[in-house]
């Protein structure tokens, strides 16, 4: 025999207590993973009370004591065995679990690496058992007293795995993911009254609540608890509810959408994305939901055995449950008033964004761009083409108008993809301005007579205002414009300042969407009478050419024209301003930043809100009357208008209340 043959390998079945050391690389990362089994079995035990104690981050020793069922002296050293457990008591329990546990994993993982004693006494015995455990070698259990439920205390975490508690962190970091787990099995069941403490020092202390929203409270403080939204939705087969944050509320993370399913704490790719959609166009990019949503299905919709932690689970009908959530989510954000307010109970965290350069210089648009923009506005009002309204100032002829008035006819419009008409002011004029208001930047006919009163004004509306989609008067369109930036007016409750730009993107968004989205169409395009040659970077173009059925429904028509150039034949009509070349490089860059190749209707949603941008008027630019007029009466005809589509606050409420307060008009006794 060569003496260089390689030895044949012996297999041998490995002992009881390396396999659970083995298992326990599973089950048990940290403290926190021995906190949620325990708090797990608790709770599968029919607890009411369960109390959570730990010394050095959890290392040093966790104690979980409980109100439950208890366990004979026989069951305890069953319990202490491998997949060993009471919650699935026939083969096909398992597609119908019902319980938060069922491995029978967890106790004898956790006795394999660690000092556990467990002390546990049902109803109608007049003493209790312990038993014993010391790094997987299980001791005979002897009586002892203790109360009805069970105790278990660990002791001393990975003492024989030292190579596992050098990667434990801090004892205040630890302590924080045990606070986490804690978190997760508090708020999943508010009928439990929790307690927990660290080093003999209480952190929690949470009494049985029929209210949810005190136990978010809690746990997260007045800021959470004020801004939650009640979600609540039943099909007969999947509920969903429980409370979303207003978007005013969001983290820079996802770590604050707890989710729970059939009373389970869970994390879902598929749900998140879902929330996500849902809060498409109210959040900024970077920012995410804060959400506290119970969804509740027959057990035999789901598959909880997928990990060892039981934090992912599988759908049988997985586009149900996101159509349900993100359908739920979102009719309910379409019936609430969602506009942000300016108070003490309404805080506003939301990071924001400035459109235009700071400083005192205002730009001045020259006539034929006042005019391009008073197209894009009409449009966005009348949903006729750019292209219709669009009159150069240069261009003579005896009916060109030569000023940067009106250009279209308010009895001439049209719907734009079966969004209503939109109706005038009910008197048919223009907005009149008060005695002492500002003059229009805009035709001459609109500017106020300073020898009239403004209830006098041949200009001012007559009759009621228009209703909003709710049947119910919104603004009153009497709005004024500060610092070209702002348009400041009132409802019936209170002072409303709007942000422009961000209100007429919002705008322009929807009625593009509508038009390109729900009707199919694409949006009116200028054939370019010279085709612009655009330079690319290898990775561009081919993101040009693989989404250009895309860019042909946003009114781009662009072609390969070998190399690293793209031709563009067709631009968008209402991004005149705007260079083709700029444009494009500008959509591109957003493509390829994503990290990930976008689904076409991400990309044409991104595009769309990008047109939208790029066409609204900006922060700076000063307005007409009928302008103003125009952006106010549309505020009401369009969903989701208190937020644009990248998510920034279009206006901000001052309730009279607050604006007393401010003003210290507001005592006691009431208004001074």
């Amino acid at each position: 025999m060569d003496a260089t043959a390689r030895k044949l390998p012996t297999i041998r079945q490995l002992p009881p207590n390396l396999i659970n050391q083995i298992a326990a690389g599973e089950v048990i990362e940290r403290p926190a993973s021995v906190v949620k089994e325990l708090l797990e079995n608790s709770v599968d035990a029919g607890s009411t009370r369960i109390e959570v104690s730990i010394v050095g981050g959890g290392t040093e020793m966790i104690r979980i004591s409980d109100n439950g069922c208890g366990m004979t002296a026989d069951q305890l050293p069953l319990a202490l065995a491998s997949h060993a457990t009471s919650k699935l008591p026939t083969d096909e329990a398992l597609f119908h679990v019902s319980t938060l546990g069922f491995r029978g994993e967890a106790l004898a993982s956790i006795g394999s690496v660690s000092q556990l004693t467990i002390r546990s006494r049902i109803d109608g015995d007049d003493a209790g058992n312990e038993v014993r455990v010391r790094g997987g070698v299980i001791e005979p259990p002897v009586p002892c007293g203790c109360g009805v439920g069970t105790v278990m205390e660990v002791r001393n975490l990975f003492f024989n795995t030292p190579v596992r508690h050098r990667f434990l962190k801090t004892a205040q970091t630890e302590k924080g993911h045990i606070v986490e787990a804690f978190t997760r099995l508090a708020l999943a069941n508010s009928h439990i009254h929790f307690v927990l403490n660290n080093n003999d020092k209480p952190l929690y202390d949470l009494p049985v609540t029929e209210r949810w929203s005190e136990r978010i409270e809690a746990f997260f403080g007045s800021e959470i608890a004020d801004c939650l939204i009640p979600i609540n939705s039943d099909d007969a087969q999947i509920r969903v509810s429980g409370y979303v944050c207003d978007p005013s509320v969001s983290r820079g993370n996802s770590r604050m959408q707890y989710l729970f399913l059939n009373g389970r704490h869970i994390r879902d790719r598929s749900l998140q994305h879902a929330l996500g959609e849902a809060y498409r166009g109210l959040l900024m990019v970077g920012r995410h939901p804060v959400c506290f949503l119970r969804m509740s299905m027959p057990a035999e919709m789901i598959d909880v055995n997928v990990h060892p932690t039981k934090l992912e689970v599988r759908f049988t009908d997985g586009g149900r449950v996101y159509s349900r959530l993100l359908q739920t989510l979102r009719h309910h954000f379409l019936t609430t008033d969602m506009t942000q307010r300016v108070g003490p109970s309404s805080p506003a965290n939301q990071p924001t964004q400035s459109d235009a350069p700071q400083g005192p210089t205002v730009p001045v648009l020259n006539r034929t761009e006042q005019a391009h923009r008073q197209s894009v506005i009409e449009w966005a009002r009348t949903g006729r083409s750019p292209d219709e309204v669009f009159v150069s100032p240069n261009r003579g002829g005896d009916n060109m108008p030569t000023n940067a008035g009106p250009i279209a006819s308010q009895n001439s419009m049209t719907s734009l993809g079966g969004v209503p008409d939109f109706q005038p002011y009910p008197s048919g004029n223009s907005m009149g301005l008060p005695a002492t208001g500002m003059a229009s930047t805009g035709d001459a006919d609109f500017a106020p007579d300073p020898n009239l009163a403004p209830w006098d004004d041949p200009h001012m509306p007559i009759g009621d205002p228009p209703l909003s989609r709710n049947g119910h008067p919104s603004v009153c369109y009497l709005g004024f414009q500060v610092h070209n930036r702002y348009l400041v007016t009132q409802d019936e409750k209170g002072m409303v300042v709007i942000d422009q730009h961000a209100l007429h993107e919002r705008v322009l968004y929807e009625r593009v969407k509508t038009k390109v989205l729900d009707s199919g169409q694409a949006l009116e395009s200028q054939g370019l009478l010279v085709p612009e040659t655009v330079s690319l970077t290898p990775a561009e173009r081919t993101a040009v050419l693989e989404h250009q059925d895309t860019l042909r429904q946003i009114g781009m028509d662009i072609e390969d024209f070998g190399g690293e150039t793209v031709v563009i034949r067709s631009y968008p009509a209402m991004l005149r301003k705007t260079p083709p070349a700029e444009m494009l490089r500008t959509l591109m860059e957003s493509v390829l930043g994503g990290g990930k190749k976008p689904e076409p209707i991400e990309l044409l949603n991104h595009l769309l809100s990008t047109i939208a941008c790029k066409a609204a008027v900006k922060a700076g630019d000063p307005l007409s009357p009928e302008e103003i007029e125009s952006l106010l009466e549309q505020k009401d005809l369009f969903n989701d208008t208190h937020h644009c589509p990248h998510g920034r606050p279009t206006a901000l409420f001052f309730s009279r209340d607050e604006l007393d307060r401010m003003f210290g008009r507001l005592g006691p006794r009431g208004r001074v």
